[in-house]
């Protein structure tokens, strides 16, 4: 079975990253030691997917005067393209080396679009077995504003998706809050 898990710079996905780790896949230390596997012999172990959605660009337009305005320069969307593409390696890379820590070999993708559009392709077009997605715990008022790349995923992925719910004493950014 293929694992997506989707990767970003959230704690959720951290969060995700690790639980994917914790309960699908066996521990380095256990399979060292000989201890018996999770999965019966005629299954093969699951493969892990590491997988980065990359906003797309939208042109952005300077007011250059009453009534008037001009489209930023060529050069400054590659710019932004190149530092995106050098984002997303960097957290890709960080993911895989935490993988790696834990005896766990990984491939990446990155895809591009509207993260939540791009993790459900990405998931149909990789044939994944599980989609695997942290969540910024958002209430129905936010989620129904903001959107819920989780929610969207749950109703629209062509395999089944496992959503990582944040801690219940942490709020929307990841905040510990207190109660007084």
């Amino acid at each position: 079975m293929k694992v997506l898990v989707a990767v970003d710079d959230s704690r959720g996905s951290h969060r995700a990253l690790a639980w994917v780790l914790d309960h699908l896949f066996l521990p380095a230390a256990a399979a060292e030691h000989g201890e018996e596997e999770t999965q019966p012999d005629h299954e093969a172990a699951p493969e892990l997917v590491l997988v980065h959605a990359m906003e797309p660009l939208h042109h952005v337009m300077y007011p250059v005067g009453p009534g008037s305005a001009v489209y930023g320069a060529a050069s400054m969307m590659e710019a932004v393209r190149a530092a995106q593409a050098e984002n997303a390696r960097n957290l890709l890379g960080r993911a895989k080396r935490i993988c790696k820590q834990r005896g766990v070999a990984a491939a990446t993708v990155v895809v591009e679009g509207e993260p939540r559009e791009a993790l459900c392709r990405a998931a149909e077009d990789a044939g994944a077995g599980l989609l695997v997605v942290g969540s910024r715990g958002l209430g129905a008022i936010k989620r129904a504003f903001l959107g819920s790349v989780s929610d969207y995923c749950t109703h629209r992925a062509s395999c089944p998706i496992m959503v990582i719910k944040p801690p219940p004493d942490d709020d929307d950014d990841g905040q510990r809050t207190n109660n007084r």
